[in-house]
């Protein structure tokens, strides 16, 4: 009996010993829990997401390991693992992936985009997650209040770092910090340890084949006996977002209570571009002898066939662009995706362009192209500039601006494409589903939270130009996001805005603009203003063929106002269907927001506090000047209407001015209200 269960104490010693010291020298036949878009390919790559967007995947031991002595005290232990992130655009992460210690394998609840697959909006933060996890994020989310778009953190019970560091290594060589761009596609190796007795935690990162560096990437001390219970789960999560990436882990080796054991490099699996290139390379060759003697045909042939291609699809490429090469999409691609360009995937015609659906040939990724016409040479080069910067933005209530092309006489923009289309088109045409209070309200603050980015929450200011309902587009789930960023402006915080010509919509345009010619954040507030109303009332700032006092918007509702029938501005077709209190909060916002004088508008932030309750909305007062001043700028507006028109005509030839935004409603001209 005594022998039996001194067998049974070394079997079960055994077992635990071999649970928990693992190495994977890839992970083919690995006995693993998956879920999401985590799966294993044919050569034994461990694949955490594919090209879906907005999603996550998870990989776990299939049984939790013991992280705690019977006295509470946490064990040591660490990890070592390779990973290659391979985006879909070189620039663009897809957020990212952690290694994750969890007390459960079931994240299925956790949400995608910067929560990581490891959250979500309410138990972020909660310390009854026990969640301890390392981030490998390529996403600068304001929102999780990330230190730039490439970097390494320490995640708690929370998507916002404890503490974290840009990706990179300490060269033993040099003793020289080497930045390391985790959308490379190249595979790396990176170290994980925790000294139980030390409380010490550490990570470090290197290219493959480098030996593991001498100091660490990020060092903690952090005590993890509250947040580790005594058995964890231990994997990896990753999650993509608007763009995806493919997360790949080539191997992986654990240790409880000891050195991690050291990966074979030699017998990792390859990335699969890697197996691609020599495949094709293969092809070529096994093709090139039988075809030879037609070589001459073909060449004779491909020459005619090339010369008419590249007439059909020729661009302009200037030596300045190599800088831009990454976010500069061909014409050829751009052609494809839309199918010529035909009318069938026409989205829009705005004032300074079509807009059209496409989806990419390679990628299958969709999108909305915007050609914009130009003939002149000048400004170019800083349009693209501010195109790109443009394109680094990263809100969830923003429009992706993917990249660019450039053709003779005409700039193409590409956006992240939007299913359910402008919001104008909900509020204005009778053949859209009427949208409710509720959802009005939503997309609201989600503007509202896209703009107050745009002007606090970014390296520079950007100044929209051009905030209206034809410019607010609705994602799948029909959120607000604040789009068409051509007639933006950027300069540094704290800089003064430069004078510029005056370019927007008619309705939207604020009184001061005409006297100063200087954009501010002020002005977008004079817009988010007339904007607000749109919403609260189903009607355009400026409606030419009503009654004369119901002509601009801003001054119908005020007039109302006064009268203190303020409530009878709103949009008919909501019914009864609504909120009063809130419907009585966002017209007399977009009064307070709309004020003459730029002094009294809100900041986007205060605008935030007040839509969320935060701070109460400040008194407006039945001031005269408000009402009389305002009438006096419309009347200027319709009296020089057309000269307005045509000094934005010129302005279509650039001179140093990027006049490429507008509508992408088909009824909206931009500058002629309902198209008159």
């Amino acid at each position: 009996m005594i022998l039996k269960i001194f067998f049974w104490v070394i079997l079960l010693k055994l077992a635990l010993s071999t649970s928990d010291d693992f190495t994977y020298n890839g992970f083919k036949g690995v006995n693993l829990s998956l879920d999401g878009l985590a799966g294993i390919t044919s050569d034994g790559l461990l694949k955490l997401t594919n090209a879906s967007r907005h999603a996550m995947g998870h990989v776990f031991l299939s049984v939790p390991l013991r992280f705690k002595t019977p006295q509470d005290n946490v064990l040591s232990f660490s990890t070592t693992f390779v990973f290659a992130i391979v985006p879909e655009y070189p620039t663009l992460g897809g957020a990212g992936f952690t290694f994750v210690l969890s007390p459960s394998r079931d994240l299925t609840q956790a949400s995608p985009n910067y929560f990581l697959g490891l959250f979500n909006m309410t138990d972020n933060g909660n310390p009854s997650n026990h969640i301890f996890a390392v981030e490998f994020d390529t996403w600068d989310s304001p929102e999780a209040e990330d230190i730039n778009n490439n970097h390494v953190g320490i995640d708690i019970n929370s998507y916002i770092s404890n503490k974290s560091t840009p990706a990179g290594f300490t060269s033993d060589y040099d003793g020289k910090f080497k930045n390391l761009n985790l959308l490379s596609g190249e595979p790396m190796q990176a170290w994980i340890e925790y000294d139980g007795i030390e409380m010490q935690f550490n990570v470090t990162l290197s290219p493959l084949w480098t030996p593991k560096p001498k100091i660490a990437l990020l060092s903690s001390t952090i005590n993890l006996s509250s947040i580790i219970l005594d058995h964890m789960y231990v994997g990896f999560s990753a999650s993509v977002g608007p763009s995806y990436s493919y997360h790949y882990l080539l191997g992986w080796s654990f240790k409880m209570n000891g050195a991690v054991p050291e990966l074979n490099l030699s017998s990792l699996p390859p990335l699969p571009q890697n197996m691609a290139s020599i495949k094709e390379k293969a092809k070529i060759l096994s093709l090139w002898l039988p075809l030879a003697f037609l070589g001459l045909v073909l060449v004779i042939a491909g020459a005619i066939v090339v010369g008419v291609r590249k007439k059909k699809f020729s661009e302009l490429r200037e030596d300045w662009e190599l800088d831009f090469a990454s976010n500069r999409f061909s014409f050829e691609q751009l052609y494809k995706a839309t199918r010529g360009f035909k009318d069938e995937n026409l989205l829009g015609i705005g004032g300074f362009g079509r807009v059209y659906r496409g989806v990419l040939p390679a990628s299958k990724v969709e999108v909305a192209v915007k050609r914009v016409s130009h003939e002149s040479k000048q400004g170019v080069r800083e349009f693209v500039a501010e195109i790109v910067s443009l394109g680094k933005l990263r809100h969830r209530n923003l429009v992706q601006l993917l990249g660019y092309c450039r053709r003779k006489g005409e700039l193409l923009l590409v956006y992240e494409y939007m299913p359910n289309g402008s919001l104008d088109n909900f509020l204005f045409f009778e053949d859209k589903q009427t949208l409710d209070w509720d959802r009005r309200f939503q997309i609201i603050k989600c503007v509202a939270f896209g703009l107050q980015y745009l002007h606090e929450g970014w390296d520079q200011v950007v100044i929209h130009r051009d905030i209206k309902a034809s410019n607010v587009l609705l994602d799948s789930d029909m959120n607000g996001r604040l789009g068409d960023f051509g007639l933006a402006r950027l300069y540094d915080h704290g800089a003064a805005p430069q004078t510029t010509n005056v370019v927007g919509t008619l309705g939207f345009l604020a009184p001061e603009l005409a006297r100063a010619c200087k954009v501010t954040t002020s002005s977008d507030v004079f817009a988010f203003g007339a904007f607000l109303l749109e919403v609260a009332c189903g009607r355009r700032a400026i409606e030419p063929n009503k009654q004369e006092i119901e002509q601009v918007l801003v001054d119908w509702v005020f007039a109302n106002w006064k009268m203190g029938m303020i409530h009878e501005t709103k949009d008919p077709k909501l019914g009864e269907d609504y909120v009063l209190e809130e419907l009585d909060l966002v017209l007399k916002l977009g009064l307070f927001c709309s004020h003459p004088m730029p002094s009294a508008r809100p900041s986007m932030r205060q605008v935030t506090q007040i839509l969320h309750g935060d701070v109460p909305l400040p008194q407006l007062l039945p001031c005269q000047s408000h009402f009389s001043e305002s009438r006096r700028v419309v009347s200027f507006q319709k009296l020089h209407i057309l000269d307005l028109v045509a000094i934005q005509c010129v302005q279509l030839h650039l001179g140093g001015e990027r006049l490429f935004g507008g509508s992408t409603s088909r009824n909206d001209t931009s500058l002629i209200p309902n198209g008159s």
